[in-house]
C-alpha cells in the first residue's frame, strides 16, 4: 500500500520499540553468563532517568558540543523516516533516498564526533579520529550492500527496495543475499559500537571508540545519545530483516514476522557479544575490509545472474 508523506505509522515500531532490542541484547547476555540480569524495560528507565536529570557544560566547550547529541538524534529520525517497516510503507520516499538515507546516518556520527573534539579532550579526540577511520572502512560495504539490493529489486528508493521483496526474489539469487546479509551484519556490529569492534560497557578508555566519545555528556544530552543509539541499532537491525525475511500476506502477519526478525537480530548480537573478545585495534580495518569483500562479491553474484 501507498501511504500519505505524513503518515507516520513505519516509524512508530522503531520510536517504540528500539530501546527493547537493547534490553534484549542485555538479557541475551546475562543469561548465556548464567546471571539474571538488567529488566528488559532497563533501557527505557535509563533513558526516563537522564531525561529528568540536568546537564553540565565544560568551560571549555561551545555551542558545538551542546548541539552535537540533538543534531544526531535529529538525523537518525529523519533516516527512520525513509525506512519502511514490514508492511509499512516509509513516510518520506523518493527515487535516490537510500543515498540520502546513509548521509543521514554519516551526519549524526559526524555530530557526535564533532561534539567530542570540541571538549579539547585527548582522550574524546582519540574516540572521535577512530570513529572517523573505522567508518571510513565501514561505510563502502554499507554502500555495496545497498547497492545490491537496489540492483536485485531494480529500484533506487529504500520503499521498494525493502517492502517489495518476496520469496520468487530468492530463487537463484540466494548466495548474493546471503552474503549481503552477512556483511551487513558485521557492518552492523561495527556501526553500533558492538564485540567484536567496541564494547559498550567498557571503562577502560584507552580501548574505546564510541563510548569515549560521550563521557563528557549528562543528563538530556545523554539520553538523547542512548536514545539515538538504540534507533540507530534498529535501523541497521530493520534492513537485514528485510533481506532475509520474505514479505507479502496479511499486513498483520508480515508486521508480526518483522518485529521477530528484529527480536533475532537483537538476540543475535548479544550471543556474538557472549561469546566473542574484543578484537585489536590493528584488527579492525580487516574485519571491516571483509564486510566490503562480501558485499562486493554479492554484487559480482548478483550482476552474474545470481549464480555462484
Amino acid at each position: 500500500m501507498t501511504l500519505p508523506w505524513w503518515n507516520v505509522g513505519a516509524v512508530l515500531p522503531a520510536l517504540l520499540l528500539s530501546p527493547l532490542l537493547l534490553g534484549l541484547m542485555g538479557k541475551t547476555k546475562a543469561l548465556v553468563a548464567g546471571r539474571k540480569g538488567a529488566p528488559l524495560l532497563q533501557p527505557y528507565r535509563d533513558i526516563i532517568r537522564l531525561m529528568g536529570k540536568g546537564a553540565v557544560y565544560s568551560r571549555t566547550t561551545t555551542w558545538v558540543f551542546r548541539a552535537a547529541p540533538a543534531v544526531s538524534l535529529a538525523s537518525i529520525l529523519v533516516a527512520c523516516m525513509m525506512l519502511p517497516a514490514g508492511p509499512l510503507d516509509a513516510p518520506f520516499a523518493f527515487a535516490g533516498d537510500l543515498v540520502l538515507f546513509a548521509y543521514f546516518l554519516a551526519l549524526a556520527r559526524f555530530a557526535v564526533i564533532a561534539g567530542a573534539l570540541d571538549t579539547g579532550s585527548s582522550f574524546e579526540g582519540m574516540g572521535a579520529s577512530r570513529e572517523a577511520a573505522f567508518s571510513a572502512f565501514a561505510e563502502p560495504g554499507f554502500f555495496l550492500v545497498l547497492g545490491v539490493l537496489a540492483l536485485k529489486q531494480k529500484a533506487l528508493s529504500l520503499g521498494p527496495i525493502l517492502g517489495g521483496a518476496d520469496v520468487i526474489t530468492w530463487d537463484g539469487q540466494t548466495p548474493p543475499l546471503v552474503l549481503a546479509a552477512v556483511a551487513l551484519f558485521l557492518i552492523l556490529l561495527a556501526e553500533n559500537s558492538r564485540i567484536p569492534v567496541d564494547d559498550p560497557t567498557t571503562h577502560l578508555e584507552l580501548t574505546m571508540i564510541h563510548e569515549v566519545m560521550v563521557l563528557d555528556h549528562s543528563g538530556p544530552d545523554f539520553a538523547f545519545i542512548l536514545y539515538g543509539s538504540a534507533l540507530k541499532l534498529w535501523l541497521f537491525g530493520a534492513v537485514l530483516v528485510s533481506i532475509l525475511l520474505p514479505g507479502g500476506g496479511p499486513a498483520w502477519a508480515s508486521m508480526a514476522l518483522f518485529l521477530a526478525g528484529m527480536a533475532v537480530v537483537a538476540v543475535l548480537v548479544g550471543l556474538v557479544e557472549s561469546i566473542m573478545a574484543r578484537l585489536r585495534m590493528a584488527r579492525v580495518p580487516q574485519y571491516l575490509s571483509l564486510a566490503g569483500v562480501l558485499a562486493a562479491l554479492a554484487a559480482l553474484l548478483l550482476m552474474a545472474g545470481g549464480q555462484p
